[in-house]
């Protein structure tokens, strides 16, 4: 348990840190002479260059544990975020951020490899996948508009600097309070007798299965939901800035993330929903969240900040449950490489996000290519059955119930 709190702690602050960058990255880009397409491209190639990271993460973290790649993560991206401070011209942004989406490739998989490694049972694990999302956005209700205030006040570059080194000296603490927990340690055990009995009960299901000619295996449908979320995520993130540049307006900016923010604080506040099942949240989260985009796009009469915290609500029903829902498929086995290809999927759509709305923004609604994108998702999602067997190989993870 007290790896789970310095975790959380150390994630509130690496998250505060990141999120406070998202309105004014934009503005800085624009400072420095760059074209929305341009912008479009940044942001997408800061995104697609997770992909190699999340790679290595995947086998990683599993043969050597999470600690060394989240020190690694923060402590690279806090020294990126020094040189970001002193860049001359739209060039020299885009090659740091792209670097910075590699070495922040590494956090997501190891964080959440290492919660799921902590858990002593299924719906213990779904808390904790909970809380992480619950830390993820308390942190992102407050930064942005932080982030804002404090290029108001400092400017970019010493904003920048302030950043970084927060984010070094939040990997110099987690180098010393976090510890991994090892595979084989994952399964609770209160004396000689009852590990000995638990891991014959897991050899023997694991016989079974081999018998059976049964495998764990995740359906690539899954992934399509996560692709899809980040898509619509990133053409907002791009889309909320440029409604204005102005310092006024990143204050702006940075009010309307946090709203977002709310409304997935709000719906994860619901400790209740926890007990629903991974898959239902998912659909009718994703189902949710394409009503909201659709509602933009079409310009229905509805306070625009309504309909984003509609959206903020939805995310926060999405995402604890779409982790749930792979630790359930991935039957308790090589967490790594699942959040890896999470991240992956996060990755993909992050891409796609930024350049389609930077190169379409003039032909059609951004926001409505968001709502296309989640509704094939919806759409294709119920195909993957959540059967009693599905859930029923995740107990593998566990000698007993919670």
């Amino acid at each position: 348990m007290r790896t789970a709190i310095w975790l959380y702690l150390f994630l509130f602050v690496a998250f505060f840190d990141l999120h406070a960058q998202y309105p004014i990255l934009t503005p800085f880009a624009v400072s420095l002479g760059a074209a929305p397409s341009f912008i479009g491209l940044m942001m997408g190639l800061y995104s697609i260059t997770h992909l190699p990271g999340n790679l290595i993460a995947g086998v990683g973290v599993d043969r050597f544990g999470s600690r060394l790649f989240i020190v690694f993560s923060l402590g690279a991206a806090g020294v990126i975020l020094l040189l970001q401070s002193h860049v001359t011209n739209p060039w020299q942004l885009l090659t740091l951020r792209s670097v910075s989406g590699f070495v922040l490739a590494f956090l997501s998989p190891a964080c959440m490899s290492l919660l799921a490694r902590i858990a002593t049972s299924r719906i213990r694990q779904r808390k904790l996948m909970a809380g992480n999302g619950f830390i993820h956005t308390l942190a992102s209700v407050v930064s942005p508009a932080a982030g804002a205030y404090l290029v108001a006040q400092i400017g970019f570059t010493t904003a920048f600097d302030v950043l970084g080194w927060i984010l070094i000296v939040t990997a110099t603490c987690a180098l010393f309070f976090i510890r991994d927990v090892p595979a084989q340690m994952a399964v609770p055990l209160s004396g000689g007798a009852q590990a000995k009995a638990g891991a014959e009960a897991i050899g023997m299901r694991v016989e079974a299965a081999k018998k059976s000619g049964k495998t764990t295996v995740i359906p690539w449908l899954i992934f399509l939901l996560p692709v899809a979320m980040s898509c619509a995520q990133g053409i907002l993130s791009f889309e909320l800035p440029l409604m204005s540049t102005t310092k006024e307006g990143m204050m702006t900016t940075g009010l309307l993330f946090s709203i977002v923010s709310l409304g997935a604080l709000f719906t994860l506040s619901m400790l209740f929903l926890n007990r629903r099942s991974p898959f239902q949240r998912s659909l009718w989260g994703a189902f949710l969240l394409a009503l909201a985009y659709f509602a933009i796009a079409a310009g229905v009469p509805i306070p625009f900040y309504a309909l984003l915290f509609v959206l903020g609500m939805a995310k926060g029903v999405i995402f604890p449950a779409l982790s749930s829902l792979l630790i359930e498929r991935s039957g308790g086995e090589r967490y790594g490489r699942v959040f890896s290809i999470l991240s992956i999927a996060f990755s993909v759509g992050a891409f796609l996000g930024p350049m389609l709305a930077g190169q379409l923004r003039d032909f059609v609604s951004p926001y409505y290519i968001a709502f296309v994108g989640l509704m094939i998702a919806v759409s294709v999602l119920p195909f993957y059955a959540d059967t009693p067997r599905t859930r029923d190989r995740a107990d593998a993870h566990f000698s007993h119930s919670g």
